[in-house]
Formats: structure tokens, sequence, C-alpha cells
């Protein structure tokens, strides 16, 4: 049975101009909190993010 115990979202941003990134990083830092998908399975799964730009 497989059992999934952890997921890694990676987000790569292409064309954010300098001056945005920082509230690029600010919406990244919460935005699994208001994620209905990622409350429902926070218990069970671990999930982590990452965010780069390119």
């Amino acid at each position: 049975m497989l059992v999934i115990k952890r997921i890694r979202v990676r987000y790569t941003l292409t064309g954010c101009p300098e001056d945005k990134r920082e509230a690029a990083e600010r919406s990244h830092a919460f935005h699994a909190s208001r994620c209905p998908v990622a409350r429902s399975i926070e218990k069970a799964i671990e999930i982590t993010t990452e965010l780069t730009f390119a």
C-alpha cells in the first residue's frame, strides 16, 4: 500500500520585477495556511514549499 508521508512543492516565479519580490515572498510565507487542501492534510502529511525566482 502506498502511503504519502510528505509533499514538497517548488514554485518558480518568472518575470517578477525586483520591486515585487518581497511581496511574493510574504505571500509564499503564509499561503499554505490559507489553502483548504493543505489545511485538510497537514496533520497527516508534512508539506514543505520553496520559492525561487527565475
